[in-house]
């Protein structure tokens, strides 16, 4: 164990633009819901990426990426966004080292709040937040507006 840590068989680090080829695929591979023509399109997160480089982080074994969360800032607190580790390898501290990055990143903006929204009954979801130090805060409710469903 190095600092405390255990060994790690993956690295985590920002992603480049070379990188972002890589994300669809973990986020089909593991469940999470993919809209390329709307939010998730090539051409705006690449340029989300360009705006916000340090908020990109991915997870790595080797030169394939197992794992991704893109962290947002609205300029009062940080989010945690589009959190996905394919699941070969859930459950190795990937997930948890992903939100630790995004978090160390918001934190290097000025942030100490850190949001999340997670959809549906991911329970797995659920815990890793809970057993990060995130609370439900049931009492808040959430509304969306869309232009079209693919945004």
């Amino acid at each position: 164990m190095a600092g405390g840590r255990p060994k790690r068989d993956f690295t985590v680090r920002v992603l480049s633009e070379k990188d972002l080829e890589q994300v669809p695929r973990v986020w089909v591979d593991s469940g999470l819901p993919y809209r390329p023509k709307g939010r998730d399109s090539p051409e705006g997160l690449r340029a989300q990426l360009r705006r916000d480089p340090d908020l990109f982080i991915g997870a790595f074994v080797g030169a394939e990426m197992i794992g991704v969360a893109i962290a947002t800032d609205d300029g009062r607190k940080g989010w945690i966004n589009r959190l996905a580790v394919l699941p070969s390898h859930r459950r190795k501290g990937v997930a948890k080292a992903l939100v630790e990055r995004c978090e160390e990143a918001l934190r290097r903006r000025g942030r100490g709040v850190f949001s999340i929204l997670i959809e549906g009954e991911n329970e797995a979801s659920e815990r890793l937040f809970l057993t990060s130090g995130y609370r439900d805060e049931s009492d808040i409710r959430y509304y969306a507006k869309r232009d079209s469903e693919e945004t």
